[in-house]
């Protein structure tokens, strides 16, 4: 497999499918370098023969290391420490073009309509757990609900969140 011609193919699009899911065009690129990395260092071991097959083990390795940022709270850096690659520090230029492209302004403005559109309690219950990231023992005892209430709150209220961002998506796609 060709890595320079999957970074070649895939580095524009990778880096606003990461932009979309951090909001954040730092975390984004630091996601991004460390997908690549992570590529570089396991191009041996891929297995598969078709551009379509190298293109979803690159996604499958971006998803990885997003599910890793958001359960560790920071992005492993052994494979760029191992490569020796390290990202240098990005301008403001290049963080307000990154948000530009991937529309992150449009993106936070729909997530603030969906969240309206919770009821308080779920609202509360989701911003308690993900962005205070407050244990459900604790986030239950302020919300004075058992800890299984506040698990099912969080839960329908991610549920709802995504059901209304995939519509504002679809709706922006047709009106584009």
């Amino acid at each position: 497999m060709d890595v320079d011609a999957l970074y070649a193919h895939h580095r524009e699009a990778l880096l606003l499918f990461l932009a979309r899911r951090t909001a954040d065009p730092e975390i984004a690129l630091d996601l991004w370098a460390e997908t690549f990395a992570q590529a570089v260092a396991g191009a041996k071991r891929f297995r598969g023969s078709s551009d379509g097959e190298a293109a979803g083990w690159l996604y499958r390795i971006a998803r990885r290391q997003l599910a890793l940022y958001y359960r560790r709270g920071k992005i492993e850096q052994r494979a760029l420490a191992r490569l020796k690659l390290e990202r240098p520090p990005a301008s403001p230029e290049l963080l307000a073009d990154i948000e530009r492209r991937a529309g992150l302004s449009e993106l936070r403005a729909e997530l603030d309509d969906a969240l309206a559109r919770l009821s308080p309690g779920v609202r509360d219950a989701v911003r308690l757990r993900i962005v205070d990231e407050r244990p459900y023992p604790e986030l239950a005892r302020d919300l004075g609900i058992t800890e299984q209430a506040a698990r099912v709150r969080v839960s329908r209220g991610l549920a709802t969140l995504a059901e209304l961002l995939d519509a504002a998506a679809i709706h922006r796609a047709r009106t584009t």
